[in-house]
């Protein structure tokens, strides 16, 4: 069940899965889409769950934001050690954003979903992005810094998105540590 809340809403998008398929066949894609299954549902907290599949896409929901900010840079690090027998990479885009989406049935809908999407479509291949108020509900997080990339015009969106880059360090970025600075200027 989805609180009424707000949450963080992540999306995952496998970069290239068009022309992956048209390359490599369906079972390759079939065999990617199972990966990224396995390592997403392997890495949710608790408190968290995929909401639902989107073609080679994944929404999730996060009831913390620094639970969805240390899951998704986890991921990265997890997809980037992967790929499928073939040896083709799973390169995956995500976005993220806090926000108060709007439930039907188990599903989740509303400008949050729809900015975070678009988030996720902006991002390059191993990157996250999030919005400010993402970043501000995450706090400060040991080895994670929030870059800046300024106002973005996200399509569908009237006024431009603060955008930030997640970046972590090498590694597993859910080890517990003190907490540093999470903006970097």
């Amino acid at each position: 069940m989805i609180p009424t809340a707000g949450g963080a809403i992540v999306f995952t998008d496998i970069v290239g899965f068009t022309q992956l398929t048209d390359q490599h066949g369906d079972d390759a894609a079939v065999a990617l889409l199972e990966l990224q299954d396995s390592l997403v549902h392997a890495a949710l907290p608790a408190d968290s769950r995929v909401v639902k599949e989107l073609g080679d896409g994944l929404l999730l929901w996060f009831a913390d934001a620094r639970a969805a900010v240390e899951t998704s840079l986890y991921l990265q690090w997890r997809f980037a050690q992967q790929s499928t027998t073939g040896g083709i990479p799973l390169w995956v885009r995500i976005g993220l954003h806090w926000g108060n989406p709007r439930r039907r049935g188990d599903d989740i809908i509303g400008r949050d979903v729809n900015l975070t999407s678009r988030i996720a479509a902006l991002a390059g291949p191993g990157e996250v992005l999030c919005t400010d108020a993402a970043a501000d509900a995450a706090g400060n997080i040991d080895r994670v810094t929030f870059s800046p990339l300024g106002p973005v015009f996200v399509r569908g969106i009237v006024e431009p998105v603060p955008l930030l880059r997640v970046v972590g360090d090498t590694g597993d970025p859910r080890r517990d540590g003190p907490p540093t600075d999470r903006r970097s200027t």
